[in-house]
């Protein structure tokens, strides 16, 4: 058996031929085993105790009523031959150790040479369709460096699931509807008032951002004075309502009132369009495009949240009180009971949410994700039980939270708010860190774990810097690869004709063993949502890389040996250069 068989990860491998022991002892035997139970298949920390490592003797011997140690002999006994499998013994209370031939790992070299950007992408999701619904911050600024992270992750995600054989759909819903964006548009407008000379305070709560004095000064140019209001009748508002929430909706009511439908509706639309171009342009500009901008605005146009009350109502799960109509979602794993149409009559923001996952489903995918922030996480019950409510399996989506990021210049945090202004934007940070170093740092821990953004370590050239160590490597190679091709060194032989087995050197052994791992990791990156697996990854190849290369001559005199190793560093090269790309990281050819 080649181990690396339609490029299986190396444990995947190892599973099947254990699996086929034991359904052997057990239809053969009469072993009393279930030949499906978990178990573990790990590479081993110690070569000493061979390459893969498994537990399984220890999670079956209670079923077999016999000792783990005992068990794992005869499921040695019973394995499968395989020319991959250079022997295998029993350690411990029945730990089965697996020692590979040299042979299995150098054949990653030729797999490698034949997917080229393809290895370790594999038909895992079988053409399955997914939805990933990432970003969606509201379009009332620009993006700051928390929706950073969420975009590098969302993104990271959608490229993994696409990789392993999933057909992926990314959306960004724009939430263009509700009082927030009533709010920005009685800042344009107050801002436009200022420019037309109208003496008028921004509320505290009003969006003060420097972008809001750009769209009203585009407004103010190309309508001139045609929405302005008399002074005095603004001057009353503010001095008989001092509470800036009060104030905020008493302003926004005068200004529908002031201006008339149309000519607020005109206000509303200029603030969104600008600040939605700029979302978008900002993303592309780092890499993150999406197929789909779902307007929360459609959903009301388009009679889908009445659609969604309908269904709960005719389901049972609403009931009136207080003149509101409440989602008893309690009764579905809820903490408490959620109001979906408000005394007034109007959806909540909650009610427009149940619309827009029900028309995910609608849509016909077969898995929807989420990705929040982490202060959404008292989200998650509501939405899942709204869709039990709806007769929909919320099995079918995941919602994956992530952390914000805090940005530290030196050892001053850096503070943030959308409304004062004061933050640092996604489109600042790339311009001073570079867009691969923010997609990388950004993806480097779990997305629930809080991420510290250390400005210096980011943009520094040394080896603290786990991006530039890495992409160092790529170029690294390259620079070789160019120092042979000026000597008329590179690849002078046909990889079919290179005697691979040369590559003895401890390091090149580390570095085989290492290639071959790397179907595997971005297998359990993208069924866990994990791109920082790629990470880590990446970091452990690039170190015993630079090993190899500070203690290994490359260009040798031996020339089957020398394209040996070529061909050797080419297969990092290129493994690189597949991992960087999953997260959005150029892998450039000199540094």
């Amino acid at each position: 058996m080649r181990l690396f068989q339609d490029n299986a990860p190396v444990k995947e491998t190892l599973e099947h031929l254990i699996r086929s022991s034991l359904e052997r002892l057990a239809q053969v035997e009469n072993l009393a085993i279930d030949p499906g139970t978990p178990f573990k298949v790990e590479k081993t920390r110690d070569p000493g105790h061979g390459d893969f490592a498994s537990n399984v003797a220890m999670m079956l011997a209670s079923q077999a009523g016999t000792k783990p140690r005992e068990l794992a002999v005869m499921i040695v006994d019973n394995l499968p031959a395989s020319p991959s499998i250079k022997k295998v013994d029993i350690a411990g209370p029945g730990f089965i150790n697996f020692f590979l031939n040299q042979d299995t790992f150098l054949d990653i070299i030729n797999i490698i040479n034949e997917q080229a950007d393809h290895f370790g992408h594999s038909d895992l999701g079988q053409g399955q369709s997914v939805l990933i619904e990432f970003v969606s911050a509201n379009p009332t600024g620009p993006l700051h460096i928390g929706h950073g992270r969420g975009a590098a992750y969302g993104a990271a995600i959608a490229n993994l699931l696409e990789a392993v054989g999933y057909r992926v759909f990314r959306e960004y819903y724009l939430n263009d509807a509700g009082r927030q964006m009533d709010i920005l548009t009685i800042s344009v407008w107050l801002r436009y008032l200022q420019a037309c000379d109208i003496q008028i305070d921004m509320p505290a709560n009003a969006y003060q951002g420097d972008y809001i004095k750009t769209i009203a000064a585009a407004i103010q140019q190309k309508i001139g004075s045609d929405f302005i209001c008399e002074q005095e009748s603004l001057n009353v508002i503010y001095k008989e309502h001092s509470d800036p929430e009060k104030l905020i909706d008493i302003l926004i009511g005068f200004a529908k009132k002031e201006l008339g439908k149309e000519n607020y509706f005109y206000l509303f639309e200029k603030g969104l369009n600008y600040i939605r171009d700029d979302i978008e342009n900002d993303l592309a500009d780092f890499g993150v495009v999406f197929d789909n901008w779902f307007s929360e605005r459609s959903l009301a146009e388009n009679h889908k949240v009445q659609e969604a009350i309908k269904i709960l109502r005719d389901n049972d799960h609403l009931y009136e009180k207080d003149g509101a109509t409440w989602f008893r979602s309690t009764s579905l794993g809820d903490e408490k009971d959620r109001v979906v149409i408000r005394e007034n009559g109007q959806a909540t923001y909650f009610a427009s949410d149940i619309a827009y996952h029900l028309s995910k489903f609608e849509r016909g995918f077969d898995k929807m994700i989420d990705i929040w922030g982490a202060d959404h996480h008292g989200y998650m019950a509501r939405v899942k039980a709204s869709l039990a409510a709806l007769g929909k399996d919320p099995g079918q989506l995941d919602i994956l939270l992530v952390q914000f990021a805090t940005l530290y210049r030196g050892k001053e945090k850096i503070q943030m708010s959308t409304r004062s202004g004061q933050y640092v934007t996604l489109r600042e940070l790339r311009k001073e860190v570079s867009n691969d170093a923010a997609r990388f740092f950004y993806v480097m821990r779990k997305s629930e774990q809080h991420l510290d953004f250390d400005l210096e370590l980011a943009k520094s050239q040394s080896q603290d810097n786990p991006v530039y160590y890495i992409q160092y490597a790529h170029a690294r190679v390259c620079s070789v690869m160019r120092q042979a091709e000026g000597k008329n060194l590179a690849r002078e032989t046909e990889i079919g004709n290179i005697d691979l087995a040369c590559l003895a050197e401890p390091h090149e052994k580390a570095l085989l063993s290492r290639l071959s791992s790397y179907p595997e990791i971005m297998h359990n990156a993208a069924v866990d949502y994990e791109p920082h697996q790629i990470v880590y990854y990446l970091r452990e190849l690039a170190n015993e890389f630079h090993t190899y290369y500070n203690a290994c001559q490359i260009l040798v005199d031996d020339s089957n040996l020398r394209s040996a190793r070529l061909e050797l560093i080419a297969s990092v090269k290129q493994v690189i250069k597949n991992g960087l790309t999953l997260i959005g990281v150029s892998a450039p050819e000199s540094m």
